[in-house]
């Protein structure tokens, strides 16, 4: 659809997502079905529009997709429906030229496009990691390779070098397992969560997501948007930013059963937060 609107001599100036979708519909029960329709904004592209190399479309793209991004991530897009945004965004610099040439003097095709834009987004969510604790970076590095299975200890000892954390207080903060030379991360219904209010800025983002996506599958959204609400709204950002670099690792690893609670947190819960805050900023001012 993308190549026949370029062919056609068409621009995308605008992508917006719209939540069009019913979550309780059939397809959508149990799954991670798309919630949102990309709307793309087309207008006839410019007679005089340009012809650039691909080194610069790509640094274009390094340019204007962080933006974009960030803003997207704000709006609580599903994860599920985050990489058709991202492509819809990028198609908006691919489209407004004539011809992009790469460096063997080819024209560049809308596949290589979505594949720049990919890595660009891939690359920005990656980034974002800088912004979670210590363990919780390790966990991610963690989990992308081995999930909830068994690795050796001494490459736990090297990523926890990296991340900037030990094994003795991966352990003291109750995320992982250690068995003689064998490490492994704790699974959800493994981990000790603690009740109190005050115990939730000590621990990881980590394990207060986890903790949410436990009360969210025990007790339902709403249930989870109020704990959210009540003891955590201050992490409601990395939470998010966390929900989304998790289920685009369970999507690219085939762990299709776990990403459905990372998609789930984003689209239902953090909505659900949003509805509860506004209704008591109101109730207090009456």
């Amino acid at each position: 659809m993308l190549e026949a609107l370029i062919k056609a001599g068409f621009s995308i100036t605008a992508t917006w997502p719209v939540r069009t979708e019913m979550s309780n519909r059939t397809i959508a029960t149990g799954t991670n079905a798309l919630t949102s329709s990309i709307i793309l904004v087309c207008r006839p592209r410019s007679q005089s529009a340009p012809i650039v190399t691909g080194d610069r479309f790509r640094a274009e793209l390094v340019s204007f997709l962080p933006n974009v991004l960030k803003n997207l991530y704000s709006q609580n897009i599903p994860p599920v429906d985050l990489s058709q945004a991202c492509i819809g965004a990028g198609m908006v610099v691919f489209s407004r030229y004539e011809k992009i040439i790469e460096s063997d003097g080819t024209c560049m095709s809308v596949r290589a496009a979505l594949q720049a834009i990919a890595e660009i987004s891939n690359a920005f969510a990656a980034a974002l990691e800088t912004e979670f604790d210590s363990e919780t970076r390790w966990v991610l590095g963690w989990f992308e390779k081995y999930k909830f299975n068994q690795g050796l200890l001494t490459e736990a000892e090297i990523l926890c070098k990296a991340k900037h954390t030990s094994i003795q207080k991966l352990i003291a903060a109750g995320l992982i397992s250690l068995q003689g030379d064998k490490v492994r991360l704790l699974k959800r219904e493994e981990l000790v969560f603690s009740k109190e209010e005050n115990d939730f800025g000590k621990e990881s983002i980590w394990k207060v997501t986890q903790y949410l996506i436990q009360v969210l599958d025990k007790n339902g959204e709403k249930s989870a948007a109020e704990l959210l609400s009540r003891f955590c709204l201050s992490f409601a950002k990395l939470i998010r930013l966390l929900a989304y670099r998790l289920y685009d690792i369970c999507d690219k690893k085939g762990c299709r059963g776990e990403s459905i609670f990372y998609n789930r947190l984003v689209s239902s819960v953090m909505g659900n937060v949003l509805s509860i805050t506004h209704h008591r900023f109101f109730t207090y001012n009456e």
